[in-house]
């Protein structure tokens, strides 16, 4: 596996953002700091021209992924070898657009350097627990492909405190990231409710962790994804602990790309969308390259039509068999899920069950 673990220096904050997004380091899905409203726009450097980052990643024989490196479920880097969800969706694109899942560089990012590192095109791709918003959307020159993790802010507590709903927590010390639209959104439920608490801010999520595990705090937030990683690694043990049923906010996590490049960003939307097709069909990494069925639509999907979809070409620059690539090398959308989230204690897909299940996860047609 070709992997760098990669600490980008303070220097990429000189580029005009201070940005962190939902949901990071340590415990949590990637805490996001509050963009400047005007530090949009598209930050040149190699990779970030409009319409080439296919090129240069195939010149390079490399796809540079920005990854979290320290989440587990998510991106966890252990010994130099990194799994979880968002590793596998980095895999999914290596496979599509390199024939190898396993030409991937690692470069672990912060909340603070996330973005202006995809800006910069120190990576090609950040799947890295961010939450899609309308201001990220609107002013940081990127754009989000499709969402692969439906997630929501949630709260922590210890297991034998008091406390069974966000207004048993009046005049509470609460742990929050500093800077993040974690915190915001604290602010705004609790203020709704007339729920008097004093944040404990920290910039740094291990740290942040901590101060909670030690007693200095009465709740810790983020979104519910991260509290479940958390659960499962804190040294105080899994039953020490327990994540309240509210949730408090949206977060849509998902890959983000340079905007002004549409081939990579249709590319990258359409591995993930290959992980969820598939699941629909019920193609998995065992049996989708020896389909022998006559199903049009999976012959198509699988590179496989016959007649008129013969010569089907969707113009994605992408390898007719691209989806055979992707789910050999990673699953389908449910065996990514099964491997990586539910081990978490996540059993429950809800929001991230497909569409026929009453969940949210639908592909466009593939024709």
């Amino acid at each position: 596996m070709r992997i760098s673990k990669i600490k980008l220096p303070a220097l990429l904050l000189a580029f005009g953002l201070v940005a962190a997004g939902c949901s990071d380091d340590g415990g949590d899905t990637d805490e996001e700091t509050t963009e400047s409203p005007d530090a949009g726009g598209q930050t040149e450097g190699e990779g970030a021209a409009g319409g080439d980052t296919l090129a240069a990643v195939q010149e390079a024989g490399t796809l540079k992924c920005g990854v979290n490196g320290v989440l587990a479920g998510f991106s966890l880097n252990e010994g130099g070898e990194y799994t979880g969800f968002d590793v596998d969706y980095c895999k999914a694109v290596a496979a599509a657009v390199l024939g190898d899942p396993e030409a991937v560089e690692y470069v672990e990012l912060t909340a603070d350097t996330r973005f202006t590192a995809l800006q910069s095109g120190e990576v090609d791709v950040l799947i890295r627990n961010g939450t899609w918003t309308a201001s990220r959307d609107g002013s940081l020159g990127l754009d989000w492909a499709h969402t692969t993790f439906y997630d929501g802010q949630g709260m922590m507590v210890m297991a034998d405190s008091e406390f069974q709903s966000l207004d048993d927590m009046q005049n509470t010390v609460i742990c929050v990231q500093s800077g993040t639209t974690t915190e915001l959104n604290l602010a705004t439920v609790f203020e709704s409710r007339g729920i008097t608490y004093e944040p404990l801010l920290l910039e740094d999520q291990e740290a942040l962790t901590q101060q909670f595990e030690q007693g200095a705090c009465d709740g810790y937030t983020t979104d519910k994804s991260g509290l479940a990683s958390f659960k499962q690694t804190t040294s105080l043990g899994a039953d020490a602990v327990r994540i309240l049923d509210e949730t408090m906010s949206k977060e849509p996590l998902g890959p983000a790309v340079r905007q002004g490049d549409s081939e990579w960003y249709d590319i990258v939307n359409w591995v993930v969308f290959a992980t969820i097709q598939a699941e629909e069909f019920g193609l998995t990494s065992d049996n989708i390259a020896s389909y022998d069925g006559d199903d049009p639509e999976i012959l198509r999907f699988i590179g496989k039509g016959s007649g008129d979809d013969a010569q089907f070409d969707a113009g994605l620059n992408l390898p007719s068999d691209y989806a055979v690539q992707v789910v050999e090398a990673v699953g389908n959308y449910a065996e990514i899920y099964e491997r990586n989230i539910a081990p978490l204690g996540l059993e429950n897909r809800g929001l991230n069950a497909l569409w026929t299940d009453g969940g949210l996860h639908y592909a466009p047609p593939y024709r």
